[in-house]
């Protein structure tokens, strides 16, 4: 007879392997095509992204970034939190021009804010300003953080125009209460 501990293991084996059969090496980095083309995009954009957190983490995390493009910008600035950049002795907060929707190491993201228009050039300048002053620039704990949730539930916090709420996976973004 199965014992209850082996069978949770059995159940939970195939999930765990799932997640771990591709190198992060070698994981999709490409566009998903959500965000518009900045060369026939000239209003300002701004656009929050959550994608399943790499590995096994993903069944229980996401990972989240904002993207900026000014009005007639030709590319899009990523503002992101990365852990492993701690280890190379550079900030966690990178600030970046680069593609808005990548995939995050193979795990197609999600769009959970798209702003567009009048008001969004403010709110770039704002979100801009205020990420030079975040204040976990060189700190990353996977849990409970700072982690890569806690830097765009901070901007949320000082940017409130921004409407940016946050999923419920999105851990460590409750850090910046």
């Amino acid at each position: 007879m199965i014992q209850p501990k082996h069978l949770l293991i059995l159940m939970l084996l195939p999930l765990l392997t799932a997640c771990a059969n591709n190198d992060w090496r070698t994981a999709s980095r490409a566009s998903a095509g959500i965000a518009p083309d900045p060369s026939t995009t000239p209003e300002p954009v701004i656009q929050v992204y959550a994608a399943d957190a790499w590995g096994w983490r993903g069944i229980f995390a996401v990972h989240t970034w904002i993207a900026l493009k000014p009005r007639n910008a030709d590319q899009y600035t990523v503002y992101e939190v990365v852990g492993w950049r701690e280890r190379r002795g550079l900030p966690v907060l990178r600030i970046e021009q680069d593609t808005p929707d990548r995939h995050w190491f193979g795990a197609r993201p999600e769009l959970i804010l798209d702003r567009r228009g009048e008001g969004v050039d403010e709110l770039i300048t704002q979100i801009e300003s205020t990420a030079q002053n975040y204040p976990w620039k060189h700190e990353y704990r996977v849990f409970p953080g700072p982690n890569s949730n806690t830097f765009p539930a901070w901007v949320a916090q000082k940017v409130p125009d921004l409407q940016l709420e946050l999923p419920f996976r999105a851990i460590g973004s409750g850090w910046a209460d």
